[in-house]
Parts: C-alpha cells; sequence; structure tokens
C-alpha cells in the first residue's frame, strides 16, 4: 500500500501540472488509506506537500508575468493569518471525543475525514460542471488598448493583454479568512475555491488567477504547517520525498499539458474526486 501511496504522489503532481489544481485533494486521503497515518497528521503533512508543490508549479507564472502580486498580498494575508491560527490553536483544541451517536463515537479524526469529504463532493461538482468559454482576449494592437490595461506576457509569449486587477476588498478578505480556516482544518489546497473568488472579486482572468492561486496556495499551506511544528513530531524524510515525487509529477504534467485537452481531463478527474469523497463518507460512517 506504502508503493502505491507514492505513485499517487506522482499523480497529485500530474493533475496539478495537467489541468493547474485538483490534485492536492487527493493528498489526505492518500496519507491515510495508503501510507496509514492518522487523519490529523496528514493534514499537517498535506500543508507541506500541497505548499511545496504549488510554489513550484507558480514559478512558471510567475516568470511569465502570470502572478498578480498585489491580489496575492490582499488575499494571502487574511488566509495565512486563518490558516496559521487554525493549525497552531483550533486544531488541538478539538476533543479526540466529540460525540457519540449509540455506539458510534464521532473522532476528531473522523470529523476530519468527513469534513475533508465533503468538501471533495463541493470541489469535483466544480469539476465536472460546464463552465461557459470564457470572453476571448481584445484584438486590438497593444498601443490601441486602453491605457490602464497592464499588457502582460502569457503562457505562450504572445503578449495577450491581462486586465489590472480591480479589487472588492471586503470579497478577497473575507473569501481569504474562509479558505484560510478550510485549510486550516483539512489540509487541502483549495484552488477550486481560490480561482472563482479571484476572477470574481480581483476580476483577472483565468491564466493570472491560476498564477495567482498557486502561489496563494503555497504561501497560506507553508505558514499553515508551522503551527504544526509547534504541535507534532515530523518526519522531514518521508515529506522530503513524497513532495520531491509530486513535484516531479507536476513537470510531467506541464509537459503533457500542451498535448493532452485539458478540460476532458478535469470533468474526469472531477467524477474520481466525487467517488473519493462518497467512499470515506460511507467508510468513516459505516465501514
Amino acid at each position: 500500500m506504502e508503493i502505491l501511496g507514492y505513485i499517487a504522489a506522482l499523480l497529485i503532481g500530474l493533475s496539478l501540472g495537467l489541468i493547474g489544481g485538483g490534485g492536492s485533494i487527493l493528498t489526505v486521503p492518500v496519507l491515510v488509506y495508503l501510507i496509514g497515518l492518522s487523519p490529523v497528521i496528514s493534514t499537517a503533512y498535506s500543508l507541506f506537500i500541497v505548499g511545496l508543490t504549488s510554489l513550484v508549479g507558480s514559478y512558471k507564472f510567475y516568470k511569465n508575468g502570470l502572478v498578480s502580486m498585489k491580489t496575492a498580498i490582499v488575499f494571502g494575508i487574511p488566509s495565512i493569518v486563518a490558516v496559521y491560527l487554525t493549525r497552531r490553536y483550533l486544531v488541538p483544541a478539538i476533543p479526540e471525543e466529540i460525540f457519540s451517536v449509540g455506539d458510534f463515537m464521532v473522532t476528531k479524526g473522523i470529523m476530519l475525514m468527513l469534513l475533508f469529504a465533503g468538501l471533495m463532493v463541493f470541489a469535483s461538482i466544480s469539476m465536472i460542471r460546464k463552465k461557459k468559454a470564457p470572453a476571448t482576449a481584445p484584438t486590438e494592437p497593444v498601443d490601441m488598448v486602453d491605457e490602464n490595461i497592464d499588457t502582460e506576457i502569457d503562457v505562450e509569449g504572445n503578449g495577450t493583454p491581462h486586465p489590472q486587477p480591480k479589487f472588492n476588498y471586503a470579497g478577497i478578505l473575507a473569501e481569504g479568512l474562509v479558505v484560510g480556516t478550510l485549510t486550516g482544518l483539512v489540509g487541502a489546497g483549495g484552488g477550486f475555491l481560490i480561482i472563482p473568488a479571484l476572477v470574481l472579486f480581483s476580476k483577472l482572468d483565468m491564466k493570472m488567477a491560476v498564477g495567482t492561486s498557486l502561489l496563494i496556495i503555497a504561501a497560506k499551506s507553508l505558514f499553515g504547517f508551522i503551527g504544526d511544528i509547534f504541535n507534532y513530531e515530523i518526519d522531514w524524510m518521508f515529506l522530503g520525498i513524497f513532495s520531491a515525487i509530486s513535484i516531479a509529477g507536476i513537470f510531467v504534467g506541464t509537459a503533457l499539458s500542451a498535448k493532452i485537452h485539458a478540460d476532458k481531463l478535469k470533468t474526469a478527474f472531477g467524477w474520481f474526486v466525487l467517488v473519493m469523497g462518497v467512499y470515506i463518507i460511507g467508510k468513516e460512517l459505516f465501514f
């Protein structure tokens, strides 16, 4: 089973490289069911793995001008504070035995896995659901575009204009706090929540939103993991190996992304995540 866990680490990175997200939501189930770690320590390790992998993945976007640093800071600060406080104080404060229904005891581990499974189901729906085609990029020459537009080079390097973000500060701050708290509880990156928020509240296009999201995920996940260092004994050797395999996967996924249709992959992966979420709910409640 442990070997399968390391193979899954490669698939996690592969998914991040191919579709820009989604793979990190499998990290906790892989650590719990294939590696055999406890749910609590798995959420801690997931923060490190997801954070480091996302940091590497964000480099290509940053190099091509597809990361909005202002948005990352405005969204990232409340998110980092929320995830750190959640890991440092809230998770350790949750009692090991929460409540019982007859002979069934709901423990901290079961609660975290059920919360995580619910998040997986929610994420899968966002991946499966068909989205409207994005608006086409402006066709005017760069020198005719409005002066308030910040022209940056996209991934293909063709000079597609990217609008300067227009901030809904209240929305961004609130979303940052919510995503940070959820990340702290379940150890998932939350890209499927962050990207729509950046598009809606910051008016970023999808490529800029994906690149900015990866940087935000990296920062809040790694800062959240710092809170765990004070509470748990960390197996750094295991973390290093698992993270290295995941990072290798993201490079392979990035290389394949130009040859494979990402939308079909995203839909198929969404169904897989949905099945996994339902399985976890059934396993924790009935098996």
